[in-house]
């Protein structure tokens, strides 16, 4: 399954032309449903939320979508599925821990919480695995909901408008267009650079 997502995730610009030209305007609703699942169901961390949207972007900067659908669309779903997520936590924690986290990704969730407070909530829309579990994470740990909606709400509208017009902008150049798969995989890679800056400024 996870060769599966990653091959899904490195052809992004492909599958999503293909999806646009399939079901036209359905895609927004396609589109809203993967970053909710993505970050809504703690047992499925693995889908392309930070390469999705940025495609996405992408998609609008040629006129195939909307940026503006985009970017309220998605925002709704990242903070919609943070909440899920909280709750999910908060109602079955322990059951869903042992069933579906692995222990190294529960931990290396928890050292983050230990690390950077209620501030993770917003660290962690930008680094893979640890996005799907931290919101998990504050409702098993009973977080105060009021505090933990509007972390999750600065978080998830910046996450979705940093990686929506990064595409849209960028989108029409030639170098992203020949070399999307290496942007990509560039983005992963950016997407934890947040956790590094902290952790070396923790340490200095």
């Amino acid at each position: 399954m996870l060769e599966t997502i990653l091959n899904f995730a490195l052809h992004l610009d492909k599958q999503l032309v293909v999806l646009i030209e399939q079901y036209g305007i359905f895609v927004y609703p396609i589109l809203f449903s993967v970053i909710f699942i993505e970050t809504g169901l703690v047992m499925v961390p693995f889908l392309p939320g930070d390469t999705l949207i940025f495609v996405a972007g992408t998609m609008a900067a040629v006129g195939s979508l909307n940026p503006y659908v985009i970017f309220v669309l998605l925002t709704i779903a990242a903070i919609g599925g943070d909440t899920l997520n909280y709750w999910l936590g908060r109602y079955s924690g322990e059951k869903v821990f042992k069933k579906f986290i692995r222990p190294e990704h529960l931990k290396k969730t928890e050292r983050f919480y230990v690390h950077y407070g209620k501030k993770a909530i917003i660290l962690a829309r930008f680094i893979p695995i640890v996005r799907t579990i931290a919101p998990f994470v504050a409702g098993v740990g009973r977080m105060n909901y009021k505090i933990f909606l509007i972390y999750n709400i600065i978080g998830g509208t910046l996450w979705v408008a940093i990686f929506t017009f990064a595409g849209y902008f960028f989108g029409n150049f030639t170098f992203v267009k020949n070399n999307l798969t290496a942007i990509t995989l560039l983005i992963i890679f950016i997407s934890i650079l947040p956790a590094i800056y902290e952790a070396i400024r923790k340490r200095t």
